[in-house]
């Protein structure tokens, strides 16, 4: 089973566009019966995070992209190492980035207490994604249920899949339609990074090699960010609003102010520029495109042979090595 981690990128897209299938699995009742409380329980946990951390809004959304971009949106990228594989955590997309484990833990932990054994992880972090948009001033929808949790992952299968802060839009393009996502889908989701942070060495290319950079951006960043050294140290993906869900990101696009060459590359004379102009002047529009390409990469699924299970903790498969 474990060989199926190890396929080369073109069969590898082709199994997951292939398993979108599934999706007709996936519906928004799936918890009506088995634990009807389900979904005010992963809300009131994660109203508590934001109230605690104003950053975790965008931790959470981000768990749920990174999740789905490997092997499908099963629960992996919440997987600890362990004697028998390397896992996504500790990818380089990864490491030292993702946050908001806990937090994940505490709703898993309460689930289990309403109704044992029931809801997965993999379900959880879709839940949680969209009470985290919503609660930042962001869209609502409807999130289908009925995933399943991975019992393996790959680190080296998030180190090929997961796209680039410093990625062209070629390669972009390629990264989303891998895993049956289109170019529209791209810039409506991209927009998720009018919440958070980033870290120094992930903009650093940009603030000192790039051209299509407002100046006076480019030196405030510098001045944070010296070309070696302060690789951790954290910037505003939206240098106006991190702590709300809004479409200044496609505003700030306009101006040669995206904080990642991955972000600027959006509305770098290409044709995502008129989907960028159109998002920055009507949020309602930009709202409804990202709800729509949410409910779609939600239901990227495993392979079909890949191994499943509802895990008791999300951080080991229930046979813990």
């Amino acid at each position: 089973m474990a060989s199926l981690y190890n396929l080369i990128p073109s069969v590898y897209a082709i199994l997951l566009i292939l398993s979108l299938s599934v999706e007709a699995r996936l519906s928004v009742d799936h918890y009506y019966s088995s634990c009807p409380q389900a979904l005010h329980i992963v809300h009131d946990v994660v109203v508590e995070a934001l109230r605690n951390d104003s950053r975790m809004a965008a931790s959470l959304l981000r768990l749920h992209f990174h999740d789905c971009f490997v092997n499908g949106c099963d629960g992996s990228v919440l997987l600890d190492d362990n004697a028998k594989f390397a896992g996504e955590k500790t990818a380089t997309p990864n490491d030292k980035s993702l946050r908001g484990f806990h937090v994940i833990d505490i709703i898993k932990g309460r689930l289990d207490k309403a109704c044992p054994n029931v809801v997965s992880c993999a379900d959880i972090l879709a839940i949680a994604a969209r009470d985290a948009v919503f609660h930042t001033g962001g869209p609502t929808w409807e999130v289908e249920l009925g995933r399943r949790d991975a019992v393996i992952t790959s680190r080296d299968a998030a180190n090929i899949h997961m796209p680039s802060s410093f990625s062209n839009i070629t390669v972009l393009t390629a990264n989303f339609a891998a895993v049956g996502l289109s170019f529209e889908d791209l810039i409506a989701l991209s927009g998720a990074h009018t919440l958070g942070y980033a870290r120094c060495k992930s903009f650093r290319p940009r603030i000192y090699g790039d051209v299509d950079i407002d100046p006076l951006f480019a030196e405030t960043l510098r001045k944070k960010c010296p070309r070696v050294g302060n690789d951790s140290v954290l910037e505003k993906m939206d240098f106006r609003s991190p702590s709300r869900f809004d479409n200044l990101y496609y505003k700030n696009l306009l101006t040669k102010k995206g904080l990642l060459h991955s972000d600027q590359e959006l509305y770098h004379s290409n044709k995502a520029d008129p989907i960028v102009r159109k998002y920055s002047r009507d949020v309602s529009l930009f709202f409804t495109r990202f709800s729509r390409a949410m409910i779609k990469m939600g239901a990227i699924s495993p392979p079909n042979a890949a191994p499943t299970e509802i895990r008791r903790h999300c951080r080991w498969p229930n046979m813990n090595p």
